[in-house]
């Protein structure tokens, strides 16, 4: 045991790497100088490999240079050694360098549609090396998904129970109130949405979109016990939209898929409001034990907070 430890101890990756340059040129100079060394060092260091290993690697004579049966079966390992080793370097570089490699990215559908495309953007415009995947999800699913390391990173809307997680605030945006343009909510000012009656009926998303409990939030004296008994529900905003088109209700819908255009189309309009405005938080989430919290909360976040003015 003690030997095959020694053995192995002798090995490098440069002798490796020099047998895998003569199994490529068959040819001891031009080995030598795909390895940018002289010939009498890579001689040497192949010499160093078979003595380690006790086995004559290569046939060498004037007229040829050949690998021996077990040499061939070397050079194929050593390749594998040799491709392992730079992906340990690559993953190490990653470590060095937080803006390269994969980050899983988590982003809500109330936020996606509108801002993905602005935040895909800028990560390969301030962050070429790094690759971003996206999953979009409801927000009870993307928590749990970075809780356990299935995602990095979550784009979503506070206030929501984190639970360990630690969220960083990127902006904050207003939710607009928006009513059929025959509604007697459209011509009224400084509407205050706690005066919201049965004959508004709130249109909500479903269950597990937060902007549902945001919207019964914002209303105050609305419950969700309260909304399911005659509350209409949608699965997304657009179909919200056309329900509010159609009559239904209003709805209160976020700031950036109104500037998005989500109301193109639709014969509604959009109720003044009293202050204090209706305003949901968006936030990047993440680990606080994350390998890459600093950049996530620093570079990353400050590069997200900026797609708010794209």
């Amino acid at each position: 045991m003690t030997q095959r430890f020694h053995h192995a101890a002798a090995l490098s990756l440069k002798q490796l790497s020099y047998l895998v340059a003569v199994a490529d040129t068959l040819n001891f100079t031009k080995a030598a100088e795909q390895c940018f060394v002289t010939q009498s060092t890579l001689s040497g260091g192949i010499s160093e490999l078979e003595r380690a290993l006790d086995v004559r690697l290569v046939e060498r004579d004037r007229q040829r240079v050949a690998l021996t049966e077990i040499g061939a079966e070397v050079v194929r390992r050593a390749q594998d050694i040799l491709s392992a080793s730079h992906d340990l370097i690559a993953l190490a570089q990653q470590a060095a360098d937080p803006a390269s490699g994969v980050l899983k990215l988590g982003v809500i559908p109330t936020i996606a549609p509108f801002l993905l495309t602005h935040i895909l953007k800028t990560c390969r415009k301030h962050f070429p090396k790094l690759q971003v995947t996206v999953r979009e999800s409801q927000t009870l699913v993307l928590l749990t998904e970075v809780e356990s390391g299935e995602l990095d990173a979550a784009v979503l809307a506070l206030p929501v129970d984190l639970g360990k997680l630690q969220s960083q605030v990127l902006f904050e945006e207003n939710l607009c109130l928006i009513a059929p343009k025959d509604d007697p909510l459209a011509g009224q000012e400084r509407q205050k949405l706690a005066d919201l009656n049965a004959s508004n009926r709130l249109v909500l998303l479903e269950k597990g979109h937060c902007l549902r409990e945001h919207s019964l939030l914002a209303c105050g004296t609305q419950t969700d016990k309260g909304a399911e008994a005659g509350s209409v529900e949608a699965t997304n905003l657009s179909t919200m939209v056309q329900l509010v088109d159609a009559g239904i209700g209003c709805a209160l819908v976020p700031d950036m898929a109104v500037k998005a255009g989500i109301l193109n189309g639709a014969e509604v309009v959009q109720v003044a409001l009293a202050e204090p405005l209706p305003t949901r938080t968006i936030a990047l989430v993440t680990r606080a034990s994350h390998p890459k919290l600093e950049f996530l909360e620093g570079e990353f976040g400050q590069a997200l907070a900026r797609c708010r003015h794209r």
